[in-house]
């Protein structure tokens, strides 16, 4: 709670201090932007505001759909305003004072560069991470070092997520995070979360959002927060589209863009595919173990693993404009990745007893391997219905999630000293969905008050097979119905929300704050076991000012969220893949509950640099976390084995993490910009029965890019994560580093990059520990992540600006009696 307090300290001391130093006359600025040409308004145009002599803009805003903006809370000054859009010469009205009271411009005329534009080759330079009232985005469209590469590669860019070298990732140190693609769940992240981020090429990407302290509206799942992947589309009118290639010593990928837009209606088809090249890593794993009698057991396993992926997905989205007011939008998306390993590993488990002195001396080889494949089919439909008031509208989303996935493993352990051969082999069949349905209604009370509503069902339903199979005198294998089963398993979350959002002393402080509701059930066949239904009241609030100028602000929030156990963590299949190493589910979990508070601190500064600071706290209660166990024998359905550590989690005390992130952009010359973020944190773990944990962990990493000009780039990025103390042992640490070219020719319509990753070693050497009361294990892995690649991109078709057809479709919809406001079809 000490921590709390000082956030809490902090938020007011800042917020006073500030408060005693900045101006309390606010204004306005209104305008509507109109075509010089046809008089038509011009929705979605850009309205940014400067300060008289300043070369960058501190605040901003885009036209509605009849063309008009009105930006607050404005400090009294002199300012520069100017108004621009695709396929118009910029607009610039100098010298605007403001006072406490409204200015208004009037209308803003554009005049567009032709009558009509043939082609239009646009070049759109958006800020790497823009940080929101309720997220921060990461734009990785000028990422050179990710080209080529796939959505993993993007998220070890993002601020507040680090990325471990096999892929998991965690957002302010916590794992359990709501991953969506356009902003809805699907079923390729249940499945395999490394597997869909692999699955998924950087070239897709258009941003990525981090919500760390996510509101009412959205599902209180994970406790981590929300990451919501943005995939590319367009709505600017015409044809056009992109194909983007890549070849390298690890990776080979290729996606290819088709974006069609008439009028009201639009389409946006996409295919990509990627594949990991075989790669081979060398491991070692030593454990010691003792039992009742004090006799010592030491397994030393070597040997090393061939790995490759693929994967590919596909999907068309519609989106029509029925009327100015009423939009529909529709998808289909495919998704399939899959994975193959095998691998050779000598053991050596030798037994002395309490004296040294040998019992026994046992050398065998373990030939193992596993498949997996995945496939996600997603469909959804969304209506949005906006209304004359300004702020008023309707959302109703409906979204599904077919999955179908399947893993099987093989095993065999030939012995040196007479013994028969033992193994076994597991098919694991399965398919899920998710079924979604949503309506969100926001009613604006007055210009100063805003209520938000709504509900949400989820239905989630999953059947499983396990099909087993054992070798019977270390010839052949034969059916073992002793471990072949099926199950069943159904979860139901019913939630709804209320949220108001105001501002309050003069508006001096934006206040948002909600209330969520869930409730859920969860029933499945699991022999023995019965799972509890439970609610949960998730509230959120957040407090934000800003100051000055409008380029300084300050946010403090608070959140509750929850981790259900999914069917993976529950699921009591055990996975003898290797039998000295097992892990299986357990269907006695309790969900992970979650508050996280945050204060966070942005500056933006004239010259195009960005500070933003994050301090956060985390308490979980019935925290979910992995647990290894050491048996010297252990029994699975009459079958015994020896030494083995069994890997199961379980609902282990409260852990609270106190941290800070630190993300800074500075643009040193016209050439040279650098950007970097930094993560402290420190975790404390309580843990009855246990000893508590306390433990340090820090993530840093620097982005530098150069411009020589000739549209000729180059970039390098570096990322350090820290090793890090856990409940039973210490993860390894991470070192990354990568250097990029891109050349830019055709007017920049078609590039061609270089990439190198870890050009100087072949290996990153991965070392971590595991300890128990009767058993300490070490595991050193080399993790080949050295590559070389090349990748390729093109643009094509063009964009159309025609004013006069869309003049043409509102004087129908006049005729028709229909709303009479302008509808374009201009790109936001």
């Amino acid at each position: 709670m000490k921590s709390v307090f000082l956030i809490l300290f902090s938020f007011i001391f800042i917020t006073t201090l500030h408060a005693q130093t900045v101006p309390g006359a606010k204004g306005k600025i209104t305008g509507k932007v109109t075509d010089a040409t046809t008089k038509q308004p011009v929705d979605y145009a850009t309205v940014s505001v400067f300060k008289q002599g300043a070369a960058s803009p501190f605040n901003g805003i885009s036209t509605d759909p009849k063309g008009n903006f009105s930006i607050n809370n404005i400090p009294a000054g002199e300012y520069k305003i100017t108004a621009e859009f695709l396929g118009y010469q910029k607009a610039t009205i100098e010298h605007v004072m403001v006072k406490d009271g409204t200015v208004s411009l009037g209308e803003i005329k554009l005049t567009p560069v032709a009558n009509e534009l043939k082609g239009v080759t646009i070049t759109a330079k958006v800020p790497t991470v823009e940080n929101r009232i309720d997220k921060m985005v990461y734009n990785p469209q000028n990422d050179l070092s990710a080209q080529g590469g796939v959505a993993i590669d993007v998220l070890k860019k993002v601020p507040q997520i680090t990325v471990d070298i096999d892929g998991n990732v965690e957002l302010q140190g916590n794992a359990n995070i709501r991953f969506l693609i356009n902003g809805k769940p699907s079923s390729i992240f249940g499945a395999s979360l490394a597997d869909a981020l692999a699955s998924i090429p950087a070239s897709q990407i258009k941003s990525i959002e981090v919500i760390t302290s996510p509101g009412a509206k959205y599902d209180a799942a994970g406790t981590g927060g929300i990451v919501n992947i943005i995939l590319k589309d367009s709505k600017v009118q015409g044809i056009n589209g992109s194909v983007n290639l890549s070849a390298g010593t690890r990776r080979e990928n290729g996606s290819f863009n088709l974006n069609a837009r008439k009028g009201n209606f639009g389409v946006n088809a996409f295919f990509s595919g990627n594949a990991q090249i075989n790669t081979n890593a060398p491991n070692t794993r030593n454990r010691v173990s003792t039992d009742s009698a004090n006799n010592k057991t030491t397994l030393f396993q070597q040997g090393s693993n061939n790995f490759k992926r693929n994967g590919y997905e596909s999907g068309i989205n519609f989106s029509w404009d029925i009327t100015p007011k009423d939009q529909l939008t529709a998808g289909v998306g495919f998704n399939h990745f899959g994975n193959h390993g095998n691998g050779i590993t000598n053991q050596d488990q030798s037994e002395v007893d309490a004296a040294g002195t040998p019992i026994s001396d046992i050398r065998s080889i373990r030939n193992s391997s596993s498949k997996f494949n995945g496939t996600s089919t997603d469909v959804s439909l969304n209506y949005k219905k906006t209304f004359a008031k300004e702020g008023q509208e309707l959302d109703v989303l409906y979204s599904s999630s077919f999955g179908r996935n399947s893993f099987s493993s093989f095993q065999r352990q030939d012995y040196d000293s007479g013994i028969t051969s033992s193994g076994i082999s597991n098919n694991n069949p399965g398919k899920d969905r998710e079924t979604d349905i949503s309506v969100d209604y926001t009613q604006p009370v007055s210009k100063n008050f805003t209520l938000e509503t709504g509900g949400k069902l989820v239905f989630n339903h999953i059947n499983n097979n396990v099909i087993t199979d054992t070798l019977f005198g270390g010839n052949t294998f034969v059916p073992n119905p002793s471990q072949t089963y099926g199950f069943t398993y159904d979860r139901k979350v019913y939630a709804y929300y209320l949220s108001a959002s105001t501002s309050v002393f003069n508006k001096f402080l934006d206040v948002k704050a909600g209330l969520r509701d869930e409730y859920t059930t969860t029933t499945a066949d699991f022999q023995g076991v019965n799972i509890p239904s439970y609610n949960i009241l998730a509230p959120s609030l957040v407090f934000s000012h800003k100051f000055g100028n409008g380029g300084e602000s300050l946010k403090l929030s608070y959140t509750r969220r929850i981790q259900r156990p999914d069917y993976g963590d529950l699921n009591p299949f055990l996975n003898i893949s290797d039998p000295h190493n097992i892990s299986t589910g357990n269907p006695n979990l309790k969900p992970e509950k979650g508050d996280n508070f945050e204060l966070g601190y942005n500056k933006s500064f004239d010259k195009g640099a960005n500070l933003n600071i994050a301090a956060f706290y985390r308490r979980n209660t019935d925290d979910i976390q992995q647990f290894t166990t050491f048996y010297s024998t252990f029994d699975v359905n009459g079958t015994t084995y020896t030494d083995v550590s069994l890997n199961q989690r379980y609902n282990i005390g409260s852990e609270e993490r106190i941290g800070i992130n630190i993300y800074a952009s500075v643009p040193v010359t016209s050439k040279l910009s650098l950007r970097t973020n930094m993560i402290f944190s420190d975790r404390r773990s309580t843990n009855p029965g246990f000893a508590n944990v306390s433990a340090f962990a820090y993530r840093l990493n620097l982005n530098a890019q150069y411009s020589f000009g000739h549209d000729l780039s180059a970039e390098f990025f570096g990322n350090y994560n820290s090793s890090q103390k856990g409940i039973q042992g210490t993860n390894p640490k991470f070192v990354f580093y990568n250097f990029a070219m891109r050349k830019m020719f055709m007017n920049k319509k078609a590039s061609i990059g270089l990439t190198a990753t870890n050009p100087f070693a072949k290996y990153v050497s991965q070392s971590s520990s595991t300890f128990g009361s009767n058993f300490y294990s070490t595991n050193l892995r080399l993790v080949p992540v050295q590559s070389f690649g090349i990748s390729l991109s093109y643009k094509f078709g063009k964009l159309e600006f025609k004013k006069e057809r869309e003049k043409e479709r509102n004087n129908d919809q006049d005729n028709n009696g229909g709303d009479n406001g302008p509808q374009t079809d201009k790109g936001k």
